[in-house]
């Protein structure tokens, strides 16, 4: 397969017109935009093909893409744009005032709880954190923003699953723990619990220790936009999970009211006033 529009095709080399260093970082960058560009996933025998670059050095390349988030390879093994694209995209427009009107929601939640704060949306089929309010404990901080985290494993990403954000899973989904859902039934009957209580929870089903809790956020038209919540060693959040609950349905709630925006104004009928007045 050749993309239409290939830049590994329209590219005329030159001999000796870059540096050694300069035309890997040509034929690399190259082998990313093939990628970008192409309208369904590529093989290894794809980009090869298309570079014109020996299987070995191709293969180089590729894992060295890979490595750096941007390129990554799907369930058939093919290559599709990697995880810092969809990182780019999430903290960029249109979500840059979804995390401006959360930053004080997400700055009091973690004054009144002491432990770190999500804020995630859904891109594709996964869960894309855009951004954190460390915890103020040592044990517990860490930058999860760059982590790519299963979305079953994740009170936020349940969340999206709840809510029909994001479609459940099929087949058998991956345990990092033995605490993991192990199955879409089992993440189905997770849903439902959710939605009922009206938040999500994981305890040591990403890794031992860590729990976290985390609610929806809804848009202006009444669909789930994000997720909030928090995050913390299992002893100290295991007896305080419906309090944090609540607390982040509260701060949700008010996000959801700014996302939403004024009601419209509906103006007053003079001949009902002047009845009234009478």
């Amino acid at each position: 397969m050749e993309p239409v529009g290939n830049p590994l095709r329209r590219r005329e080399p030159h001999v000796g017109d870059a540096a050694p260093g300069t035309r890997a970082l040509d034929r690399a960058a190259d082998l990313v935009a093939t990628v970008v560009h192409a309208d369904e996933p590529m093989t290894f025998a794809d980009l090869q093909d298309a570079s014109g670059l020996a299987k070995s050095t191709t293969s180089r390349m590729l894992t060295a893409l890979e490595r750096s988030g941007l390129l990554e390879r799907d369930a058939a093994g093919s290559y599709v744009a990697g995880r810092l694209f969809w990182l780019y995209a999430a903290r960029h427009d249109p979500w840059d005032e979804l995390v401006r009107l959360a930053r004080p929601a997400m700055e009091a939640i973690g004054e009144a709880t002491g432990e770190t704060v999500h804020l995630s949306i859904s891109r594709g089929d996964r869960v894309v954190q855009v951004a954190q309010v460390d915890s103020r404990y040592l044990l517990g901080t860490r930058d999860w923003t760059e982590v790519e985290v299963p979305s079953h494993c994740s009170a936020l990403g349940k969340v999206f699953h709840a809510w029909h954000a994001l479609e459940v899973p099929e087949g058998e989904l991956e345990r990092p723990t033995p605490q993991t859902l192990a199955t879409p039934a089992a993440l189905q009957r997770d849903c439902v619990r959710t939605r009922e209580r009206g938040w999500a929870i994981t305890a040591d089903e990403l890794e031992i220790g860590l729990t976290g809790v985390a609610v929806p956020v809804h848009g202006a038209r009444g669909d789930v936009v994000a997720a909030l919540g928090v995050s913390g060693p299992t002893p100290r959040l295991e007896g305080r999970l419906d309090e944090l609950g609540r607390s982040l349905l509260d701060h949700a709630t008010a996000l959801s009211a700014l996302l939403r925006g004024p009601a419209p104004h509906t103006p007053r009928d003079p001949a009902r006033a002047q009845e009234v007045v009478a």
